[in-house]
């Protein structure tokens, strides 16, 4: 059987802009001998075969990939790992022909479909409804084939009294519903889908991996970018690993996994500048600037934390207007799985406090409940319209055993990531009622 998709000796080359232009006379220079230049690039291009840096003062060279090769079969859901900035959303942007390659390439057997991030291939001043009959054109479908393919659309997007509103009104949630449900039901022999299900709320998010699966079961193929590895693991029939721009492992989801996590992640110091973060996501207002985990005396954890202690994540912002600040924070497992998330949008305690363009906003957890491992945290900074700056993958860190139940013992790993706090009463029918706030003793049980 053929491949649906060939990849050969893939890279892609970007240029990194370090010179400052700080007058007209500059720019009107730079304008009359470009095309000096660019006839000198190609001369150095063909006498050496290769791509050659330019003076410091022209900027850097970054292999966003490099010599990426691999077959994706029919059918096949193939997963796709790899930290932030490791390729992966360079990969499917070639796949999917929004950017060409600088060398190497790839052949595709068929239609596609791409999820890449939110709003991409949407036209904001157009309905939603006009939007799924543009995204069904371009894949080249009549238009009595989306109208089959219209209501079973509209009812996956669960948003019908917004259909015919303009979808530079929706919120990031409506948006990325649509456009899943026009990815998915347009019926592309490939559907291409990167982390823009983290958006999503969690019964949506299993509505769209049921849906992966039935695209599978028809034949069809997906290739699917996520940092949670649970998906991953349960969905995935195959999956790659990316690490600075080059494939560095394929083959089971289980096994790639283990490689992903054991592949050296590395704790945080307990704090992290955020004005470049590499996990802020796509459309984002860089608002958030640091990021620094505080023990209850306000100093730095240098990156690890004791079970069942206080724990603080102070957050410094510089916005673009004055806001009254909603910080949320979603601490995952290294396998991508939530933990626990806390956020002031659920209890609007800083509602009524002044509008301010710079601050710090300080969310206190009075008693870790984590079990022993590494974990990281997702931060999400907005106000009462919605999120204004997301990062993911904001800040990792380590949870240390303790002797939180005072008898030197604790539950099994296995037990899972969250440690909960008990007390034990045992009613005797005979005697009355016993305290007993022995917890986890020799003769109790999990």
């Amino acid at each position: 059987m053929r491949p649906i998709i060939r990849v050969s000796n893939l890279g892609k080359l970007y240029r990194i802009e370090t010179r400052v232009r700080r007058t007209l006379r500059e720019s009107i220079v730079d304008s009359l001998v470009a095309p000096v230049r660019y006839i000198g690039g190609c001369i150095n291009r063909l006498t050496d075969g290769a791509v050659t840096n330019r003076s410091a003062g022209a900027g850097a060279h970054v292999w966003a990939l490099k010599g990426v090769t691999f077959d994706v079969m029919p059918g096949e859901i193939l997963g796709i790992v790899g930290r932030n900035g490791a390729g992966k959303s360079t990969l499917l942007k070639i796949l999917s022909r929004v950017t060409e390659p600088t060398e190497g390439g790839a052949e595709i057997y068929g239609r596609v479909g791409s999820l890449l991030e939110v709003g991409t291939g949407f036209h904001g001043e157009l309905s939603g409804r006009e939007n799924i009959y543009l995204n069904g054109a371009i894949l080249g479908m009549k238009r009595t084939e989306i109208e089959e393919k219209f209501d079973e659309i509209v009812a996956f997007a669960e948003i019908e009294e917004f259909l015919d509103t303009p979808v530079k009104r929706y919120s990031s949630g409506m948006y990325v519903r649509l456009a899943f449900a026009v990815a998915a039901h347009l019926e592309p022999e490939i559907l291409v889908a990167d982390e823009v299900l983290a958006v999503g709320d969690v019964a949506f998010q299993k509505k769209c991996l049921g849906k992966m699966s039935d695209i599978a079961r028809q034949g069809r193929t997906v290739l699917f970018v996520s940092h949670n590895m649970a998906s991953i693991e349960s969905l995935c029939s195959s999956c790659l690993m990316i690490d600075s721009g080059r494939l560095v492992a394929q083959g089971k989801p289980s096994d790639i996994v283990s490689c992903y996590m054991a592949s050296g992640f590395r704790v945080n110091s307990g704090e992290r500048s955020l004005s470049e973060h590499p996990g802020r996501r796509p459309g984002s207002i860089t608002a958030m600037t640091h990021v620094q985990l505080s023990s209850e005396e306000g100093s730095s954890l240098q990156g690890s934390s004791r079970m069942g202690a206080p724990l603080e994540i102070r957050v410094r912002y510089n916005a673009q207007r004055p806001l009254r600040p909603v910080l949320g924070v979603t601490v995952r497992s290294l396998r991508g799985v939530p933990v626990f998330c806390v956020s002031d949008r659920f209890c609007g305690q800083l509602a009524f406090c002044e509008p301010a363009v710079r601050g710090t906003v300080i969310c206190r957890i009075e008693k870790l409940p984590l079990m022993p491992g590494t974990y990281v945290a997702d931060l999400w900074l907005g106000d009462a319209g919605g999120d204004l700056d997301i990062i993911f993958d904001a800040i990792s860190f380590e949870v240390l055993p303790a002797d939180v139940t005072g008898t030197g013992k604790l539950p099994p790993q296995e037990c899972g990531p969250v440690f909960c706090d008990a007390t034990w009463r045992l009613i005797d029918e005979s005697e009355g009622i016993a305290s007993h706030d022995s917890r986890f003793d020799d003769n109790s049980s999990l």
